[in-house]
């Protein structure tokens, strides 16, 4: 039943399920993920309409506006996939390794002794990574469960575990989320992740966009803050800023781009990195270079050490390039946002689009080969692989 919806916006899913599948029971099924949907809504928040972003209607893009697609392009575009077979099978499974719990384990540890250990990254699948610098732990999009969707008996499954389970995590110190859609929000990661911390010295605090809060109180989680764009916020020395990218939010019927959406750029003294979530190429990949130029002079290390692009769900262009960037696009944002390395993500774990799970890879190698730039500069991991990073410089000192 794959078929049935492979997008984020569950509002969809009831034409999609007589349009693209065996309609046998898809009513039912239709409606209760609808159900749950609706309880799953995020809930209005208060708009700043001095601030060029919000709304009487909620939130938009700073470029664009809107990214708004019409139930009958969705519906075409799901008849037009399934009528060319789409998406096809890889030619080669997602790249795995088994994950170096041993290091990811002692992190803390060795930091608390040296102060200076190096920063890793572990990719747990699609845009969850682990992100171990400055001292803390720090998860991103976390996305644990089979199906990103409201109920788990329809949509794409993932092609493979998560790279680390969560039961093998060391405790996480801080979960930063990019936008509300399922998979990058996942209701049974959250409350996992906040029962385990509940044992740990400190709670797990959830950095959300704008309007959420009120979808993690629901769940009895007090521990977020909900943050604007621009908005920073500093966690035992390592400051998180919230910042523009384009996209769109959405859980429910009634509640599309009533929350808001974003990156996030974090900055420790052992690692500047950059987390993109999901989003379609925009300015604001060069407005956010421009924001952090003060600290990214040469005397205090440069620009972002790494930065995490989405690499997939990207065919067909006339439906996802505003929202989503391929893979000639991602390579641009590593060009605007002056980050010294670049990891793609958001591939090879859920069948969301018309290219085939193996295809981002592919398409960034030629991306890469016709701006004649390095492997080493836009690569991309092994779902489980724990990657070593070389610490930050340290500033000099004016003379």
């Amino acid at each position: 039943m794959t078929g049935i919806f492979s997008f984020a916006d569950t509002r969809y899913l009831p034409p999609l399920a007589f349009a693209t599948a065996d309609p046998h029971c898809l009513f039912w099924l239709a409606a209760a993920a609808l159900a749950q949907a609706q309880t799953d809504a995020t809930a209005a928040v208060d708009v700043d309409l001095l601030k060029p972003h919000h709304t009487a209607k909620g939130f938009q893009n700073n470029y664009i506006g809107t990214v708004n697609k019409g139930v009958g392009e969705l519906i075409r575009w799901q008849i037009e996939r399934r009528e060319q077979g789409l998406p096809r099978a890889p030619h080669a499974p997602t790249p795995t390794q088994p994950p170096d719990l041993q290091r990811v384990s002692r992190y803390k540890t060795e930091f608390a002794r040296q102060s200076r250990t190096s920063p890793t990254i572990t990719w747990i699948g699609h845009a969850s990574l682990l992100v171990q610098a400055g001292g803390l732990n720090i998860l991103t999009d976390p996305m644990f469960s089979r199906r990103a969707r409201p109920i788990q008996l329809i949509g794409p499954v993932r092609a493979q575990p998560p790279g680390i389970a969560i039961a093998d995590l060391p405790p996480i110190d801080v979960v930063v989320i990019s936008h509300n859609h399922y998979d990058h929000l996942d209701r049974q990661s959250v409350l996992d992740i906040a029962l385990r911390s509940a044992a740990a010295p400190t709670r797990t605090l959830f950095l959300v966009p704008l309007g959420m809060r009120s979808w993690f109180t629901d769940l009895g989680l007090t521990n977020a803050r909900e943050m604007d764009w621009w908005d920073t916020l500093t966690e035992r020395g390592v400051t998180f800023t919230f910042t523009p990218t384009q996209h769109w939010s959405a859980r429910g019927m009634g509640d599309r781009s009533q929350t808001l959406w974003g990156a996030w750029a974090v900055t420790a003294p052992d690692l500047h990195w950059y987390f993109a979530g999901d989003t379609g190429y925009s300015k604001d990949f060069a407005d956010t270079a421009a924001r952090f130029a003060g600290q990214h002079t040469p005397a205090q290390g440069g620009g972002f050490d790494l930065a995490l692009i989405p690499l997939g769900a990207y065919q067909p262009r006339w439906f996802l390039a505003e929202q989503h960037v391929n893979p000639e696009e991602a390579l641009q944002m590593h060009l605007d946002l002056l980050a010294k390395r670049i990891v793609g993500i958001h591939w090879g774990t859920f069948a969301l689009s018309d290219e085939s799970l193996d295809q981002p890879p592919k398409d960034l190698a030629a991306a890469r080969a016709a701006k004649n730039i390095a492997a080493d500069d836009f690569s991309v991991m092994a779902i489980g692989e724990t990657r070593v990073l070389p610490p930050r410089p340290q500033p000099k000192e004016a003379p």
